[in-house]
């Protein structure tokens, strides 16, 4: 796999949260650049900003290593995209542009249509682009790459089931686009809040037993992922 070297951070993000490279294992310039078909420049960079990110830990005679998070760090990451999704919602009431909200519509009509017909990997990645957008249609970067970064970090650790209504759960991103598009910001944050609690409650905290990562590994090696989609679940 040759990746361009800006892209090198994405594609080791993607393959820590697939499971490629598991929970513990460690992460050596030269085998990540053979592996990308970079130069080890773009992935020293690259570990760099993800061990900002808490992806990547560095240990005394390991070196670079993918991090080990605890249950209860873990959870700290549900509870604090509880109390981030409704502000982030609030603000993109008051600074969305015209463009966020034809984006976000636009988002809702497929969503709505693909829930109606049973498309379940169609509503995965709608899902995500909904939410990255929303994220984007706050005006505020810092908060928008920590809702970004919050939702890689449960997509890696928690194995999520498909919502039960999904009509119902496009309904709610329908609410939530319509309160942005008027710019009210309190429905906004209180509609994202129900939304955001109901889909919690089907978080379940993944194995980080070898068996469980070979499982992930190998659909993904089967499946197409393309790098810089925001395909995580709504």
């Amino acid at each position: 796999m040759r990746i361009p070297a800006h892209s090198v951070c994405t594609a080791i993000r993607d393959d820590i949260v697939a499971g490629v490279l598991g929970r513990g294992s460690r992460l050596t310039e030269e085998v990540l650049a053979r592996r990308y078909g970079v130069s080890r420049v773009p992935v020293r960079e690259a570990l760099r900003t993800l061990e900002a990110e808490g992806f990547v830990v560095t240990r005394r005679h390991a070196g670079a290593c993918v991090a080990e998070p605890t249950e209860q760090e873990a959870a700290d990451l549900l509870e604090m995209r509880l109390l981030l999704e409704p502000l982030g919602a609030l603000r993109a009431a008051q600074r969305r542009t015209g463009a966020h909200v034809k984006v976000l519509r636009g988002l809702v009509r497929l969503g709505q249509e693909r829930a109606r017909r049973g498309a379940g990997d169609d509503l995965r990645s709608l899902g995500g682009w909904f939410h990255e957008t929303l994220a984007q249609a706050s005006g505020s970067p810092a908060l928008a790459s920590t809702l970004t970064q919050l939702r890689h970090k449960i997509a890696w650790l928690y194995a999520v089931e498909g919502p039960a209504d999904p009509v119902e759960h496009w309904t709610e991103h329908g609410a939530i686009a319509d309160a942005v598009a008027r710019g009210d910001g309190e429905r906004a944050r209180a509609v994202t809040a129900l939304h955001a609690e109901r889909a919690t409650a089907a978080h379940r905290l993944r194995s980080a037993s070898g068996a469980d990562r070979t499982d992930r590994a190998e659909r993904v090696r089967n499946s197409q992922h393309p790098v810089n989609t925001p395909s995580l679940r709504a």
